[in-house]
C-alpha cells in the first residue's frame, strides 16, 4: 500500500508549519485530491506547464514547489496566461501542485540554511527572528500525575526550546475546590470543600499547536475539569524567522570571497557594492528578494549581504557597510529542489522521487 497525497502534505506541514508564512502567501495544496494515492513526485523551485509535463511524462502525480504558481484568487480559468494554462494542466491530467514557500523560508533547516551550507559556511541562526509566534501554557496538577501529563504535552510539542527540549518551571502550591452535586470528582466528593497539594506546570508552545496539546493535556489529566490558561508571548522564537546569518571557516579577502561565492551557487554574475578593502567572514544570507533585511544585517555586523531583486537606489542603502550582493532570485534558491528531495526521501522512500530538469529561470543572460 502507498501513501496518499494527505500523508506527504501533513510531513511537509510538520517541517514547515503553514502558520509561519507570509500574510500574502499561499503555501497550499493548490490542485488536486489528497486522498489519491502517490505515483512520484517532482521537486522543483517553480511549477509552470512544462513542469506540469515533466511530471506527466514521469508517471508522478505530485509536484512540490517553492514558488506557489497562484498567489492571488483566480476568476477564471480559460487559459489566456501562464498561471492558467498551467493550473488547467495540471487539474486535466490529475496532478497535485503544493507549494511550501515563505513557511520554508522561515525555518532553522529551510532554504536560508541551504545557501549557508552551499557556502559552507558554520555557526548559523535566524537573522530576523519572528515574534508572536509562541504561547504558555500554565497548568495545575496533583504531583502523582504530573509526570504523565508533561509527558503528553512534550510529545505533542510543548517545552522545546532552541536544543534544549522537556523544558518546564514547576512549583509547588494547594488547590481548592468544591464539586457540585453534578459533578463526577476524581478526588473529593460532591459539595464538599477540599485542599489538594498540586504542581503548577509552565511550559512554552508554537502557537499553532495550542488546540493540540491542550487537547493532549486534558486527556492525561486526572480531573474531569482542568484548570489552565494561556498567554500570548512577545518572545522572538529563535528557530524561526527571516534570513540568515552564518561564518567562513577563515577570513577571506573580498575578491576571492566573491569568486568563491560563484564557484559555490553556480553564478554567471553578481551585481554588488564597491568593495571595502577589507577582509570578511560574517556573512548574512536571505534566498529570493530579502532586501528588507539589510538593516538586520548591518546590525549583525556581518561583511557581505546575499540576496536578490535588489533595486538600484536600494543599494545606495548598503551605504558602505557592508557589500550588498544581488545573486538572483531563480540562483539564490534553486537548490531549494534539492533541499525538497532530501527530505522527503527520509520519511517516504518508496516513493520515486524526481529533481525537475526543467529551467524556470525568466531571466537570462548574455
Amino acid at each position: 500500500m502507498g501513501y496518499k497525497i494527505s500523508e506527504v502534505i501533513s510531513y511537509l506541514e510538520h517541517i514547515a508549519p503553514p502558520a509561519y508564512q507570509e500574510s500574502y502567501d499561499n503555501a497550499t495544496l493548490i490542485t488536486g485530491d489528497r486522498n489519491a494515492e502517490v505515483t512520484g513526485i517532482v521537486c522543483s523551485l517553480d511549477c509552470v506547464e512544462d513542469t506540469v509535463e515533466e511530471a506527466i511524462a514521469l508517471g508522478a502525480n505530485m509536484i512540490v514547489a517553492h514558488h506557489p504558481i497562484v498567489f492571488k484568487g483566480l476568476k477564471s480559468l480559460t487559459g489566456k496566461n501562464y498561471v492558467e494554462r498551467t493550473v488547467i494542466k495540471a487539474i486535466k491530467n490529475d496532478i497535485a501542485i503544493y507549494a511550501i514557500h515563505t513557511n520554508l523560508d522561515h525555518v532553522s533547516q529551510g532554504v536560508n540554511k541551504r545557501i549557508c551550507d552551499k557556502l559552507g559556511l558554520q555557526n548559523t541562526r535566524i537573522l530576523q527572528p519572528k515574534k508572536q509566534l509562541l504561547s504558555k501554557l500554565v497548568f495545575f496538577v496533583p504531583e502523582e500525575s504530573k509526570e504523565n501529563v508533561l509527558q503528553a504535552v512534550y510529545a505533542a510539542g510543548a517545552g522545546q526550546i532552541g536544543e534544549y527540549s522537556d523544558c518546564s518551571f514547576q512549583v509547588q502550591g494547594t488547590g481548592t475546590f468544591t464539586p457540585s452535586a453534578n459533578a463526577n470528582p476524581t478526588i473529593g466528593t460532591q459539595g464538599k470543600a477540599e485542599e489538594q497539594s498540586e504542581i503548577r506546570v509552565e511550559v512554552l508552545l508554537p502557537k499553532h499547536l495550542e488546540i493540540s496539546i491542550i487537547a493532549k493535556m486534558k486527556s492525561a489529566h486526572p480531573y474531569e475539569e482542568v484548570a489552565y490558561y494561556l498567554q500570548n508571548l512577545e518572545n522572538e522564537n529563535q528557530e524561526v524567522g527571516a534570513g540568515m546569518l552564518g561564518s567562513l571557516d577563515q577570513e577571506m579577502q573580498e575578491e576571492e570571497f566573491l569568486d568563491y561565492l560563484k564557484t559555490s551557487m553556480g553564478l554567471q554574475v553578481i551585481k554588488h557594492t564597491a568593495l571595502r578593502g577589507q577582509k570578511v567572514r560574517n556573512i548574512a544570507v536571505c534566498g529570493g528578494a530579502g532586501i528588507f533585511l539589510l538593516s538586520a544585517a548591518k546590525r549583525a555586523r556581518a561583511d557581505v549581504f546575499i540576496t536578490s531583486d535588489v533595486k538600484y537606489h536600494e543599494f545606495f542603502d548598503a551605504d558602505g557597510q557592508l557589500i550588498l550582493c544581488d545573486i538572483g532570485h531563480y540562483e539564490s534558491e534553486i537548490f531549494t529542489k534539492e533541499l525538497l528531495g532530501e527530505l522527503l526521501s527520509r520519511n517516504f522512500p518508496n516513493i520515486a522521487l524526481y529533481l525537475t530538469k526543467v529551467v524556470t529561470n525568466p531571466t537570462s543572460y548574455r
